[in-house]
């Protein structure tokens, strides 16, 4: 028997791999070299989706934090190789993203006893749904005392992972289904691949590269380039007028948040996001 070492590749390697030879893949863009530096801090954050065989999916997220030396922690000492934080959240969705069971661990936290406490709180995601408001009803419920930091950090993760999770397997990305429309059917990637609707595809107009009128939506979506809906159009603008009023005073800026909804730097923003 013959042993391969599998190594890491970049996306550029993988491309020739494959023979893959979309140009795209020439366009590096990698971070300049480093000064000299020592590391003194890790912090990991995974996530990934699961299939059952109920027909609903699981997203499991996953926050460690480690430092490579002995830590002196207000209840001791942490030894090198031993995380600070090691902590799960798993939420169990159906099709249309509705979030059906919830639940958390702590497996590793500096204070052994006390940080696990808010472990069930976690079930207070039951009945939200990942595309409406998640992000701020989470953090209603389970910011400040009422969970774990870390934690209700890791809620914010969820969405985006669930929607790429859906791309291509529960939604056909090349038509125009919208997680709202999906069920135990709909939208499903086993589906013809024609367009079901004048909608367009759900990832279309929601970040920079897949702008209407941008230069991949006329290479890879031809029939919707140049062709943003009316909602969109409206987001654009509003988008432009907020960069032009930089320094009202306001002190709020729109960023895109990439699971399709407008998301506000204030704490008070109204409508609908993830």
């Amino acid at each position: 028997m013959v042993l391969r070492t599998i190594r890491a590749v970049s996306n550029t390697q993988y491309a020739k791999l494959i023979g893959f030879s979309n140009s795209a893949f020439s366009f590096r863009m990698p971070l300049s070299p480093p000064v000299s530096r020592q590391l003194r801090h890790r912090r990991a954050i995974r996530a990934e989706a699961y299939e059952r065989e109920d027909g609903l999916w699981d997203i499991e997220a996953c926050l460690t934090d480690q430092k490579p030396r002995d830590v002196v922690l207000a209840s001791g000492v942490r030894p090198n190789g031993q995380p600070i934080h090691e902590l799960w959240l798993r939420i169990t969705i159906d099709r249309k993203l509705n979030v059906v069971d919830a639940q958390a661990s702590s497996d590793w936290v500096p204070y052994p006893g006390q940080c696990e406490v808010t472990n069930p709180a976690y079930r207070a995601l039951i009945g939200l749904n990942l595309f409406n408001n998640f992000r701020r009803e989470a953090a209603r419920l389970l910011g400040g005392t009422a969970g774990c930091t870390h934690l209700t950090e890791l809620c914010a993760f969820l969405p985006t992972a669930a929607i790429q999770a859906f791309a291509g397997e529960v939604w056909n990305t090349n038509d125009g289904n919208s997680p709202h429309d999906a069920d135990s059917g709909a939208g499903s990637a086993e589906g013809s691949g024609e367009h079901s609707n004048d909608k367009p595809p759900f990832q279309l107009g929601r970040c920079h590269a897949l702008r209407f009128d941008g230069e991949a939506v006329r290479q890879f979506y031809p029939r919707w380039y140049g062709r943003a809906p009316r909602s969109a159009e409206r987001a654009d603008a509003a988008s432009g007028q907020t960069r032009h009023s930089t320094g009202n005073g306001s002190g709020t800026s729109r960023l895109n948040d990439s699971s399709g909804n407008e998301v506000q730097s204030n704490s008070q923003t109204e409508g609908n996001h993830a």
